[in-house]
């Protein structure tokens, strides 16, 4: 295979998602390199040191984010491209995470199953296991929200799945979008977990016949409507060449300035998830230190984060301890508005993921 490097990061945690009951076992919490590479022949973003074996998704993952009426609304607008194209069909859902998604599906009348090992519920639509096409498992259409990044061999994988279902059907893939997170120099954004990083050229690339193709929440996901039976190899042309925007970092050393220059005021994120990890890894670092990290899922509260050690606390707890006009970096600005509400504007709010940061 003959790739081309584009992007390197070193010492990230492996599962920036996983959340852990100490502090001494977050700091020991496995890391890895990632080493984005562009491979010649199919025009494939990945990161070329990935190694699956040190993943282990169990029930300490805690990546739901639908405790914000934000991402709610999210979920709402996807839905109504399943039910747009899949109405009156049955469904299977390969990751379906905590079932969220899955249940608001079954709502709309959907005949659905589950497919996912960090699965915690009781449901019997839900099967707990790695997706197989040994599970015997097949319907008119699969949806693939937030997966693909994460298998190391995205083609053979849709492959397996499309012969699983019979080579028949449609399939609805939702990904983060990588043409986001280079325009929006989005360096937290870049995740050991994920293996790959993809275009909306790419499934251009990846299926003959697409349905429909767009961008959802705010323009950082991007999915894909298309039919399982024209799933073909990906090949690359001239013009699918990346090339990373030469000052992709520019904005740690913009957050180091901000966050430094402080001047006695605390220093807050808010986000638990991947991107606060990245930031807040990142930050300390630099030597800076990040005070309170906010989380409203209360899986997350109380526990503490991958490779910084930080500990979460709930809103209302953090609160307690930052004056009027102490600093909160959001780490997304898509839920900038929600969070300015729920903490009543008390505080100075920084966007993280705008080049004006």
């Amino acid at each position: 295979m003959s790739t081309r490097e584009i992007f390197r990061a070193e010492k990230l945690p492996v599962l920036q998602n996983r959340m852990f009951p100490t502090q001494a076992a977050a700091l020991a919490s496995s890391l890895g390199d990632v080493v984005l590479v562009q491979d010649d022949r199919t025009g494939l973003i990945f990161n070329q040191a990935f190694d699956s074996s040190l993943l282990v998704y169990d029930q300490d993952y805690q990546n739901e984010q639908a405790c914000s009426g934000v991402f709610k609304r999210h979920l709402d607008d996807v839905a109504a491209v399943v039910k747009k194209n899949f109405h009156g069909k049955s469904l299977i859902e390969v990751g379906c995470g905590k079932g969220y998604f899955l249940e608001h599906l079954k709502t709309l009348g959907f005949d659905i199953t589950g497919i996912d090992p960090a699965y915690e519920g009781n449901s019997p639509n839900v099967v707990k296991a790695h997706f197989d096409s040994q599970l015997g498992l097949s319907a008119d259409g699969i949806v693939l929200r937030h997966v693909l990044e994460h298998i190391p061999d995205p083609l053979s994988f849709l492959a397996e799945i499309a012969s699983a279902n019979g080579g028949k059907g449609a399939i609805y893939i939702e990904v983060p979008c990588f043409d986001w997170i280079c325009v929006h120099r989005a360096w937290f954004d870049i995740f050991y977990e994920h293996v790959n990083y993809f275009r909306q050229q790419d499934f251009s690339r990846m299926f003959s016949r697409i349905y429909e193709i767009g961008h959802v929440f705010g323009g950082q996901y991007l999915y894909v409507l298309a039919d399982l039976a024209s799933l073909k190899m990906a090949v690359a042309e001239k013009r699918n060449r990346v090339e990373m925007p030469h000052d992709f970092l520019a904005g740690v050393d913009r957050a180091v300035s901000l966050m430094g220059a402080s001047n006695g005021r605390h220093n807050a994120i808010w986000g638990g998830a991947s991107k606060g990890v990245i930031f807040s890894l990142y930050m300390q670092r630099a030597g800076l230190t990040i005070d309170e990290v906010i989380d409203i899922n209360p899986a997350k509260q109380g526990r503490y984060l991958a490779g910084s050690g930080l500990k979460v606390s709930a809103p209302e707890d953090a609160f307690a301890r930052l004056n009027t006009a102490d600093n909160i970096f959001v780490m997304n600005s898509n839920y900038l508005n929600e969070i300015v509400a729920q903490s009543d504007n008390k505080f100075s709010y920084s966007t993280v993921d705008h080049e004006q940061f």
